[in-house]
């Protein structure tokens, strides 16, 4: 039996390897490789041992041999480890996160992302819901077109789907609800809401329910929708107010129900690197 030693020196590795990206059906990403290529420039083993004089007669064969192997294992490697540490990382990215209490947002991916020598583009849903039941939109995202510039590093879209979405959801949930009461008034100021301020508009009230506090619910009887186009954004929100008695003991009792209807509209430019804009208001 004989022993020995040998050193093994490795020049200039060059590996090139492309990435396939993709999506799962739950829109979550997907990686793989979808082609690799080595290159080692050199590779010298040099032995030691009383045999080391005859391993060395063979060193060039040896090393051509080394240099095959070590290339192909490269490849092996690198696509072994992206099926085995970074695929099962992406399977734990996250797609969806809470907003708050009432309404939660799905980003996940709606196609594989595409990948150019300039850019990297990135589809992302964009979808509100709600925490409580989520159930199917209904209506469809439009299309989003991003500009066909990159002189920038990074370029961020939003549709109006975003908007209205979230609109959708917390009508869903009931959020769309807001209580005016007279304690949200400020002392110093001298309307107060109760009958008595309101008989002036209709006497009745001052009859039937002499000096009573009330209260104003504001309601969405359906969810808002935001329209985004090339001359700015409107929403026409239509707001239902319900006033209410409120007896001693705490209970309602209706008065009237006003429906309103209005018009918003803006527009925004950036002048001298600055976000300039301007609201219109109408009924």
């Amino acid at each position: 039996r004989h022993h020995g030693s040998f050193n093994l020196n490795v020049e200039h590795i060059y590996i090139k390897t492309i990435l396939k990206l993709g999506r799962d059906d739950s829109g979550k990403p997907t990686v793989d490789i979808s082609a690799c290529s080595t290159s080692i420039s050199n590779v010298r083993v040099h032995f030691s041992g009383k045999l080391s004089w005859l391993y060395n007669l063979f060193r060039r064969t040896i090393e051509s041999k080394f240099k095959k192997s070590l290339e192909k294992k490269l490849c092996d490697t690198l696509r072994s480890s992206a099926r085995r540490y970074l695929q099962p990382y992406l399977q734990t990215v996250p797609v969806t996160a809470n907003i708050d209490a009432v309404a939660g947002i799905d980003y996940s991916l709606t196609a594989a992302p595409v990948a150019t020598a300039k850019f990297l583009n990135v589809g992302l849903k964009g979808e509100c819901f709600s925490l409580a039941q989520r159930t199917p939109v209904p209506f469809t995202p439009p299309a989003l077109a991003v500009p066909p510039v990159h002189n920038r590093m990074v370029y961020f879209g939003v549709s109006s789907y975003f908007f209205n979405t979230a609109s959708f959801a917390y009508h869903t949930a009931g959020a769309l609800i807001f209580d005016i009461t007279d304690a949200m008034i400020p002392e110093d100021i001298e309307f107060r809401l109760n009958t008595s301020t309101f008989a002036a508009f209709l006497p009745q009230l001052d009859e039937m329910y002499p000096n009573m506090p009330m209260k104003f619910r504001l309601s969405a009887p359906s969810a808002p929708f935001l329209n985004i186009g090339t001359n700015g954004v409107s929403l026409q929100p239509v707001v239902d107010i319900q006033a209410y008695a409120i007896y001693p003991n705490g209970n309602l009792a209706p008065l009237f129900l006003l429906g309103l209807t209005g018009n918003v509209s803006a527009t925004t430019d950036v002048q001298s690197g600055r976000m300039v804009g301007s609201l219109a208001v109408g009924r």
